[in-house]
């Protein structure tokens, strides 16, 4: 360590520079957010215990409860963070991660509770709260004494839970009942209302520990078939076949989650199917800390087998000294009636007690052939550890031995008894799909979820299991096992709770520069190169050579055969979200602005804005966050991505409300709104888009610039034709017309005219939108054509053309209409655009069914709108949609148009399209005439035209009411009078409009009908 004044080197305890005297600065201690179980506890009215006592006094009284918690903490693993005086706060999983931190501080909460009764004293009574949730852990380090904080509202909830909790009882968070599940009996007290909280909170009560073995619990919640494992299961086999003539050691060695367990079942039960004797114990992380506890399980297991096979002559321990049969009793905890026993040296005890054990498993396999099985041998306590090495090492023909272990638990003396070391691996992609085919269904429906579930997991078995169990219990996927739908989109499968611990424990066991290394490229994503680890990381070569090779062995961090050399990826995407998720916001936004700076300075850094806007914005560097942002939301547009368009445009304008307040970062927001106005319109999200010209005009009235107040009425105009009624809209249309014409701007005036002919066309007003589109396109056509930033004259003008050329076909005028629609055409061909194609394909439709040519629209418009669904051009979507089922209504194809009308009416109204709603309402409703339901017909008919009414739709109540004199049966004068009611409405609405079809059509009918009955007039 140096002095940041003079250099010199000092010690790691000096407070000053022994060189220059100068204060040393020490850093931050490391913080990270980890995953973990908070235990609050605390003595029940401690103050009136000690309230008439002096000090000394009531630090006696209450001092054993406090030694009693923390030595049941301590025994299991907890770390206690803070004394509270009267109770304390104690942390499970950290700092070193554990995948069983929630099954540890149960039972360290019912070991508190048993130590303080024990005391004796019925003045202390304890209560507990117990908790499990992300937290942010730091040690603080004293002069005198090192401290581990935890901070969070995770210890609220368990310090709530705990004041909640009646005497003598342990209240537990659902997040832990759900973690510590099948270790612990639980009983449910519903939900209880907590200070702080502002709705109530599940809560559960431990009733007690359970009984299970940590496989059983795993097995009973286990949902999936066991698959494959062809290679490991040749190999224990031939180890079978072996241990006949000797003694045979096998341990499978791997990681949490990867199938040790599931493996060494399924092969010991065939086993014993075959004839073999089952002894099955494991090692408990619980009990490390009790002596001869794992052997004591292998023995009453051993005893077991033995009492239930039927050729068995008898107690093994019939054969054995004296002195071995005391040294069973003592493991067993069975009453000691040898005198000799206490007398014997400690030394001399555990070899007797070794020397039987080993002598009554080799009875049994003498006997018969018998495999023991012993997992979980990481957490063997040091008693039992001596003792099975010797087991492992007997000298017995018909004896199988067969561990399970993690890594970082392989004991010492594996190699000295020979044993065949197995080291465990995913399982490939084929059986990665066989398991999740079991779990979800063998349809072919969820194949895209699979392939991300296995890329996700990378094929090891408990986190595909959990990462199904995860989505069906959130409703994602619906249905039974073995039969699951996917009922709504998955943005990110995640990292289940019960899963979090297992890989924050092999990140662990990395070094801390090593760790340091795997948040970079945490940071950088899921795929990195060394070239780019090097710069950010600021080591020597030979470092981070070391480094990668670590994180390669551990299978983290892993060299990829890639077009890109010396690629990294991570071994699963969970390791890649669990490292970056336990940095604290300071430590990632520091690494994304590395990553930032590096990226700028890199030749074509700056030709990738979306890499820049990612790292900008997590290094909360605004004002590069703002200028990125909006640079890809502009390369979005120009690709027709209209949807991660308009998610840059919104981040750009939320990093730009995060800079400094001023007049020119108004103007800016201002303007990119206005800009954004094409990303928003395309994608069909016409709120907001409406909501981007109120505010646009709000910040713009602010800094009294009347320029941007017209574009941004602009703007809000046009999204009220689409969002709300025509009334309103062409009150807002013409004032802003107006004022376009005052501010003189042409390119908005142009916009602004195209606006008000759209809404004076959606009101029924034909003519009147006529002369606005001819007025706006011959200014478009001109040599100074000019449109409103964010577009162009030709795109304004293609619009344009295309409304107009609707326009004229519903009046009638169809060689105007098919010119302009050939114009439009042609402006899309030049462009190529998928907008500019989507536009001429829906304007040619409408024409193709007003020249009475429904095969040739519905071929127009299929095209259109399958384009504009792979594009996400989702406005132009319910508009295709509702043509293409008009265009199978003119064909005669019933049941085709009533699917199609059905969702272009629920798109519009997923987008918020009231004309389209409308329009595709009147032809359903037609639709579902021609399919024989009249009643449902005139009710949807009835219910369209009074809505168009209300909200000043004409054209479209003139066709609700000719659908209607359609669909009603002239069975009676009523209905006939209704009819002709309807018909000269209809009539009177289109002679106004100027829709000469719709008025031709409704003659013809009214004609028809008196010509059938003179006495109707």
């Amino acid at each position: 360590m140096l002095c940041t004044a003079c250099q010199s080197t000092i010690d790691p305890g000096d407070s000053r520079c022994p060189n220059c005297g100068a204060r040393v600065r020490r850093s931050d201690p490391d913080s990270e957010r980890r995953f973990v179980t908070i235990l609050r506890a605390d003595v029940i009215d401690s103050t009136g215990l000690v309230a008439e006592l002096d000090p000394e006094e009531a630090v006696s009284r209450l001092e054993p409860a406090l030694a009693a918690m923390r030595g049941a903490v301590r025994q299991f693993g907890g770390i206690v963070s803070k004394e509270l005086g009267d109770g304390l706060a104690a942390v499970f999983g950290a700092p070193i991660a554990d995948d069983n931190h929630a099954p540890m501080a149960c039972h360290a909460a019912i070991e508190l509770v048993r130590r303080v009764a024990s005391l004796g004293d019925p003045g202390l009574q304890v209560r507990v709260g117990l908790h499990s949730g992300h937290v942010v852990a730091y040690m603080v380090a004293s002069e005198f004494s090192k401290v581990y904080e935890i901070g969070g509202a995770a210890q609220h909830l368990a310090a709530r839970l705990e004041a909640a909790a009646e005497a003598n009882q342990i209240y537990a968070s659902e997040a832990c009942q759900k973690l510590a599940e099948g270790h612990v009996r639980f009983e449910s007290l519903g939900s209880k209302s907590l200070r702080g909280f502002s709705q109530p909170v599940p809560v559960y009560r431990i009733v007690g520990a359970s009984d299970l073995s940590s496989w059983r619990v795993r097995r009973a919640r286990s949902v999936s078939r066991f698959v494959d494992r062809t290679a490991e299961r040749a190999l224990l086999e031939r180890t079978a076949r072996n241990a006949r003539a000797s003694r045979q050691t096998v341990l499978l060695l791997g990681d949490a989650g990867i199938g040790k367990s599931r493996l060494a079942h399924e092969f010991a039960q065939e086993l014993k199917a075959d004839g073999w004797r089952l002894i099955d114990a494991e090692a408990s992380p619980n009990l490390q800390s009790a002596p001869f506890n794992t052997l004591k399980r292998i023995l009453l297991s051993a005893m077991d087998a033995a009492a239930k096979d039927p050729g068995s002559p008898g107690d093994p321990r019939k054969d054995l000294s004296a002195i071995q049969q005391t040294a069973l009793d003592a493991v067993l905890d069975l009453p000691i009636s040898s005198p000799h026993w206490d007398e014997l040296e400690p030394h001399a005890r555990g070899r007797a007690i070794s020397d039987a054990s080993c002598a009554i498993i080799k009875s049994l396999a003498s006997r018969q052939q018998t495999v023991i099985l012993l997992e979980d041998l990481h957490w063997i306590d040091r008693a039992s550890d001596i003792v099975v090495a010797a087991i492992a090492s007997l000298q017995a023909a018909g004896l199988l031995v067969l561990f399970t272990s993690r890594p970082n638990g392989m004991p010492v003396w594996i190699a000295r008894c020979h044993a065949e070391i197995v080291a465990m691996r995913p399982l490939d992609d084929d059986s990665g799909l066989a398991m999740l085919a079991d779990m979800l269904g063998s349809s072919a429906t969820n194949s895209d979820l699979k392939s991300r579930i296995i890329s996700h997991t990378a094929n090891v078995p408990l986190f595909i299991e959990e990462v199904c169990r995860g989505l069906k219990d959130s409703g994602t996927l619906r249905g039974q096992w073995g039969d699951l739908a996917l009922v709504r989109p998955i943005d990110e499968l995640g990292i289940p709770t019960s899963i979090q611990g297992v890989i924050a424990a092999r990140l662990d066991r990395v070094s801390k520069q090593e760790r340091s290394v795997l948040q970079i490229a945490a940071t950088l994503g899921p795929r990195s190169n060394e070239a780019m680890l090097a710069k950010i990381a600021i080591l020597s070569h030979e470092v981070l050579q070391g480094c990668l090779a670590a994180l390669d062995r551990a299978e983290l961090l892993v060299r990829i055969d890639s077009e890109l050399e010396n690629s990294l990826e991570f071994r699963h995407e969970m390791v890649r979200q669990v490292t970056y998720d336990s940095m604290v916001e300071k430590v990632r936004e520091d690494i994304h602005a590395r990553v930032l700076a590096v990226l700028e300075s890199s030749e074509g850094g700056a030709d990738d804005p979306d890499k820049l806007c990612y790292h900008a914005m997590r290094a909360k560097d605004w004002g590069k966050s703002f200028t990125y942002g909006r640079a890809s939301a502009r390369r979005c547009l120009a690709r027709s991505a209209f949807t991660d368009a308009a998610d840059y445009f919104e981040t750009a304008m939320r990093s730009l409300d995060m800079t400094p307040a001023n007049p020119s970062r108004e103007t800016n927001a201002v303007d990119i709104r206005i800009e954004a106005r094409a990303a928003f319109i395309a994608s069909g999200q016409i709120a907001e888009w409406l909501n981007l010209g109120k505010e646009a005009e709000r910040r713009a009235d602010a800094i009294n610039d009347i320029g941007r107040k017209v574009a941004a009425m602009t703007v809000m105009a046009a999204a009220q034709n689409f969002y709300g009624t025509p009334i309103e809209a062409v009150t807002v249309g013409e004032e802003v017309v107006r004022l376009a014409q005052e501010w003189g701007n042409p390119g908005w005036l142009n916009a602004a005219q195209y606006g008000l002919g759209q809404v004076y066309f959606l009101a029924g007003r034909y003519r009147d939108a006529d002369r606005f589109f001819a007025r706006t396109c011959a200014q478009l056509s001109g040599p100074e054509a000019s449109a409103p930033f964010g577009s162009t004259p030709k795109y304004a003008l293609l619009l344009c053309r295309m409304m107009s050329s609707i326009t004229h076909t519903v009046m009638g005028e169809l060689d105007a209409a098919e010119q302009l629609q050939q114009q439009a055409a042609e402006i899309a061909e030049e462009t190529g655009r998928p907008y500019d194609r989507v536009a001429a394909a829906y304007s040619g439709g409408w024409l193709k069914l007003g020249q009475n040519d429904p095969a040739a629209a519905a071929a127009i418009l299929e095209e259109g709108f399958v384009l504009a669904q792979k594009h996400g051009i989702r406005l132009f979507v319910p508009v295709l949609a509702c043509h293409l089922g008009i265009a199978y209504l003119e064909q005669g194809l019933f049941d085709r148009a009533r699917g199609m009308l059905t969702e272009a009416r629920e798109e519009a109204k997923a987008v918020g399209y009231t004309s389209a709603v409308l329009r595709s309402s009147i032809y359903l409703a037609l639709a579902t005439h021609r399919l024989g339901d009249v009643r449902a017909a005139q009710n949807m008919l009835r219910e369209a035209r009074n809505t168009a009414r209300q909200q000043g739709f004409s054209g479209l109540e003139a066709e609700a009411l000719f659908g209607e004199a359609v669909v009603t049966p002239p069975s009676d004068a009523a209905n006939k009078a209704a009819i002709v009611v309807a018909l000269r409405a209809a009539i009177a609405i289109a002679s106004e409009s100027g829709a000469l079809p719709l008025k031709q059509k409704a003659e013809a009918m009214l004609t028809g009908m008196v010509a059938r009955d003179n006495r109707l007039s």
